[in-house]
């Protein structure tokens, strides 16, 4: 499978998480009516590795949705995973992880 090229202009939206180390952003992009990139840019005020990590899983998710990879398998993949600090939120709005946060909203998206 070849990978796609980023247009000069992707339309999304932006959905607001809260999570254990605070509110986290998450864009998700699309082209042509599909999923073609995450950005998560910024995690409340909390910065250093939580940011470095988020940083790291958009790039990695996004090359993947470049290359064609349904957001079915990160969904699977990243869903339940739990950092020390989950917020304590009623189960129906539970956040693990910021991982597992993208995993709620790749679901939720239509």
């Amino acid at each position: 499978m070849e990978k796609q090229k980023r247009p000069k202009i992707l339309s999304g939206k932006t959905h607001k998480v809260k999570t254990g180390c605070g509110t986290l952003y998450i864009t998700l992009n699309k082209h042509k009516g599909k999923l073609f990139e995450i950005v998560l840019p910024t995690l409340g005020k909390a910065g250093g590795c939580a940011t470095c990590q988020n940083e790291a899983l958009t790039r990695a998710v996004t090359l993947g949705l470049r290359y064609g990879i349904p957001k079915e398998e990160y969904i699977q993949a990243l869903e339940g995973i739990q950092c020390p600090s989950p917020n304590l939120f009623p189960e129906e709005d539970r956040v693990l992880s910021c991982s597992d946060a993208l995993a709620k909203i790749l679901r939720e998206d239509e």
